[in-house]
């Protein structure tokens, strides 16, 4: 049945940013794709799984490997495993996405200073993360002030207008590697030292991109980099904020 509507159809192309009346808020990374995965009582209780993106793979052998799985959980969907195959080789195939490290990644979810407990909630509900970076203007890239962890609050006696600053811990007591740290040395100092995370900092004290070098693979944006010939060879030149991740 067809069906007939009076209004014209919108496109995105069709809405303005309008000065004083759009927030400072209205940025993309304010942007939740967050989508339940499971039947649950809406209005009642919070979904018990949902993924950061609507997107999952297809059943199929060709399709969702783990390699996919990696793939889709890296940016927030998810892979079911197919079916014609063995339950030995279904749980291997578990094990690799599990056991697998992503690498250098740039934070998702930073703070700045002076915002408080209750921003510190609101992005752990929203990304999951218990580990955030502190930099002086929020961004993944800025001044390293320090870095907030579970440890560091309590939510039930902590006040939610408590300032960062007041309970993160400082960079002169967190743990960093200076940029060019292999991925290596990255990991034996997680391990050493029992981190979440390690800081990657330049000799200014900020934050960097994604360190890379010659023959590391990446993940970087469907649309990301701009793809060119050099002696005849196809190449792609990626900026350092289009890259998401280096893997081993």
């Amino acid at each position: 049945m067809a069906y007939y509507y009076d209004e014209p159809s919108r496109t995105f192309n069709e809405y303005l940013l309008v000065p004083g009346h759009t927030p400072a808020t209205c940025v993309p990374a304010s942007v939740s794709l967050k989508t339940p995965l499971v039947k649950y009582r809406k209005g009642q209780e919070e979904c018990p799984l949902s993924l950061n993106i609507p997107m999952v793979s297809a059943i199929m052998a060709a399709v969702s490997d783990d390699n996919m799985a990696v793939a889709l959980a890296t940016e927030g969907g998810l892979s079911f495993i197919y079916g014609n195959q063995t339950i030995e080789q279904e749980a291997a195939m578990v094990a690799r996405v599990k056991n697998y490290k992503a690498g250098f990644v740039v934070s998702d979810a930073n703070l700045s200073p002076d915002q408080t407990l209750a921003d510190v909630i609101a992005l752990k509900e929203r990304f999951g993360h218990s580990t955030m970076p502190v930099t002086e203007d929020g961004t993944p890239h800025g001044k390293f002030c320090g870095i907030v962890t579970s440890r560091d609050y309590r939510v039930s006696r902590d006040s939610r207008d408590r300032k960062v600053k007041e309970f993160m811990t400082p960079a002169d007591k967190t743990v960093c590697a200076e940029d060019g740290t292999s991925l290596k040395v990255a990991n034996d100092l997680i391990w050493e030292h029992k981190l979440n995370a390690l800081p990657i900092v330049d000799k200014d004290g900020n934050l960097v991109p994604v360190p890379v070098k010659e023959g590391d693979r990446v993940l970087y944006g469907k649309y990301g980099g701009t793809e060119v010939k050099v002696n005849g060879e196809e190449v792609m030149i990626l900026r350092s904020e289009d890259i998401y991740a280096v893997f081993e």
